[in-house]
């Protein structure tokens, strides 16, 4: 079967064993798989999680069950979550599923972007298959886990209805937080990034969300337009959807006293900032980082869909067939005309 690879800064496709299928297995047939700002800093940046697979947010069907499986069947249509918890540890216990170790240890086999994956027994014991409703396509699904981080993302800083929300970063992510704001009832959004086509496209999403692109005004301008929309105390939550140091730091300064900070893009393997810790502590400001997603937010990501609440499917931009993913991730990288990229196969 073909797979996509990482190597050295390049993903490539290459033909590998088909993975044997143990009679607590299951081997999912990938359909669509979108591509993640984490598969991205891995091909282009420095990554500084563990996992160096590429293409996690997968959802396909069922081709063939170990013996032991008896809960699903195949041609089941399914989404395929990469990591899952323990339920039993010191973390889980404290609600800190992503810190669990298995969570984190846990993973599918090769990765996502492969023409099948096969999903261990630890996942399928745990809840990492998921059975589709009729009405979730596989493109929506392919949505469900980044649409998860990010509602874990909301519910970490506990936005409140009427809040003041500044987004920074207009990507995939930067868009669906800005999607679950406004639905949790957020009065004003701020959207900030260096991406023209980015901003106009989030202005088609939400017509009443502010957007101000940082990379044709000076700092004490940004600073100047961002209190006259969000009003003088600032933000009461800003949203750092980007790995960006620098949306970091101004997040610092626009964030109001009191306000919640979401770090939630994933900065570089030895990013250093040089900040005055000061500011924080004289402001009270909670910055609490935002790692990946548990079965509870998936679950409310599927409910949100199958109820058709919200519509995130005008995200997708792009699609791939699996042989031009190197392609893709460039494209995504590149961000000239794209917004969310779904890689196909089968």
């Amino acid at each position: 079967m073909k797979a996509a690879v990482l190597v050295k800064n390049k993903v490539e496709l290459r033909n590998i064993d088909l993975p044997k299928v143990g009679k607590n297995e299951v081997l999912v047939r990938m359909r669509a798989c979108g591509i993640c700002g984490s598969d991205l800093e891995k091909v282009f940046g420095k990554y500084g999680m563990k996992s160096s697979r590429i293409g996690h947010e997968p959802a396909g069907e069922i081709v063939k069950l170990g013996s032991n499986i008896k809960d699903f069947k195949k041609g089941d249509r399914v989404f395929v979550h990469h990591h899952v918890p323990c339920y039993s540890c010191h973390f889980c216990y404290n609600d800190d599923f992503t810190m669990c170790e298995k969570y984190q240890k846990s993973n599918i086999d090769p990765c996502g972007l492969s023409e099948f994956i096969l999903v261990p027994h630890w996942n399928l014991s745990k809840g990492g298959l998921i059975r589709l409703p009729d009405n979730i396509n596989f493109d929506q699904a392919a949505l469900i886990e980044p649409i998860a981080c990010c509602l874990r993302s909301l519910d970490k800083i506990k936005l409140k209805k009427a809040s003041t929300v500044a987004i920074y970063g207009a990507g995939p992510t930067g868009l669906m937080h800005m999607i679950l704001a406004r639905f949790f009832g957020a009065s004003k959004i701020l959207l900030i990034d260096v991406n023209n086509f980015r901003l106009e496209f989030a202005k088609k999403i939400d017509q009443h969300v502010e957007v101000m692109n940082v990379a044709i005004m000076k700092e004490d301008e940004f600073k100047r337009k961002s209190i006259k929309f969000l009003g003088n105390n600032g933000s009461d939550v800003s949203v750092v959807s980007t790995s960006n140091i620098n949306a970091f730091i101004q997040s610092l300064s626009i964030t109001r006293r009191g306000g919640t900070i979401s770090l939630f893009g994933v900065p570089p393997k030895d990013t250093e900032v040089n900040i005055d810790l000061n500011l924080i502590y004289s402001k009270e400001l909670k910055i609490l980082p935002s790692y990946a997603a548990s079965e509870k937010e998936i679950h409310q990501t599927i409910g949100l869909m199958e109820a058709k609440i919200i519509n995130f499917e005008p995200l997708i931009t792009h699609r791939f067939p699996l042989q031009d993913s190197h392609k893709a991730l460039l494209h995504a990288h590149q961000a000239k005309d794209s917004m969310k990229i779904i890689i196909t196969a089968g």
